[in-house]
C-alpha cells in the first residue's frame, strides 16, 4: 500500500518535527511518511533534525522571494514535484493566503497550543498564548491540531487534548508541558488520522 507522502514547514527548533519522526519510527504513524522539510528559515534546527533522519530539506526565504505570491509559488512548485498529499505545520512562523490554503483543502494541518477558541487567531503564537492563558486565568488549556484555511487557526478542529494549569506555571513551563503533554501526542495522532483518510 503506497503511503501519503507527508512534508512538514517549520521555522524553529523542530520539536513537533522530532516528534512526528520519532511517531513514523515508532509505528505511530503508518499510513503516511514524511518526506519533506521545507522551511523559511536557513538556521532552523529543525533542518538539522531532517538531514539526521534522513529526510530531504528546501529552505525558501520570504525575504529572497521578494513577496508573499512569489514565496507562496515557490513553496508550491516544491510541493508538486514532490508529489505531497498532507503538509504539517509544526511551527512555521509565516502566514499563508488564501491563494495557498484553497489549493489545498483539508491537506494543512496545524498544531496550536491552546484548545481552540480559546487563544487563537492573529497574534496568538507561541509563548504569547500561554501568557494569554496565565493572564486570564484559566484552569485548563492544552493543543488542537486542525485544518488550515484562509482564517487563521479557522479551520476545522480534528483533534484536541486538555492540560492543566498548575500552581506557580509560568509561560514557559506551560509551553513545555503542552508539548510534551499535548502536542507531540495529538499531532502525530492526528497526521496518521488524515493520512489513513487520504
Amino acid at each position: 500500500m503506497s503511503k501519503a507522502r507527508i512534508a512538514v514547514m517549520v521555522s524553529g527548533g523542530g520539536t513537533n518535527l522530532q516528534a512526528l519522526i520519532d511517531a513514523q519510527n515508532s509505528g505511530i504513524i503508518t499510513s503516511g511518511s514524511v518526506k519533506l522539510v521545507i522551511s523559511n528559515n536557513p538556521d532552523a534546527y529543525a533542518l538539522e533534525r531532517a538531514k539526521k533522519a534522513g529526510i530531504q530539506t528546501a529552505v525558501v526565504s520570504k525575504k529572497q522571494c521578494g513577496s508573499q505570491d512569489i514565496f507562496e509559488e515557490k513553496i508550491k512548485e516544491i510541493l508538486s514535484i514532490k508529489k505531497i498529499d498532507i503538509i504539517v505545520l509544526a511551527g512555521f512562523m509565516s502566514i499563508l493566503s488564501a491563494n495557498f490554503t484553497n489549493a489545498y483543502p483539508e491537506r494543512i494541518i496545524n498544531v496550536h497550543p491552546s484548545l481552540i477558541p480559546s487563544f487563537c487567531g492573529k497574534g496568538f503564537y507561541g509563548l504569547k498564548v500561554h501568557e494569554a492563558a496565565l493572564k486570564y486565568g484559566v484552569k485548563v488549556t492544552g493543543a488542537t491540531v486542525h485544518f488550515v484555511n484562509e482564517i487563521p487557526d479557522g479551520g476545522k478542529i480534528i483533534m484536541q487534548k486538555a492540560v492543566e494549569i498548575l500552581e506557580g506555571d509560568t509561560p514557559e513551563t506551560l509551553q513545555k508541558r503542552v508539548m510534551q503533554q499535548a502536542e507531540w501526542k495529538i499531532l502525530p495522532e492526528a497526521v496518521e488520522k488524515v493520512c489513513s483518510e487520504i
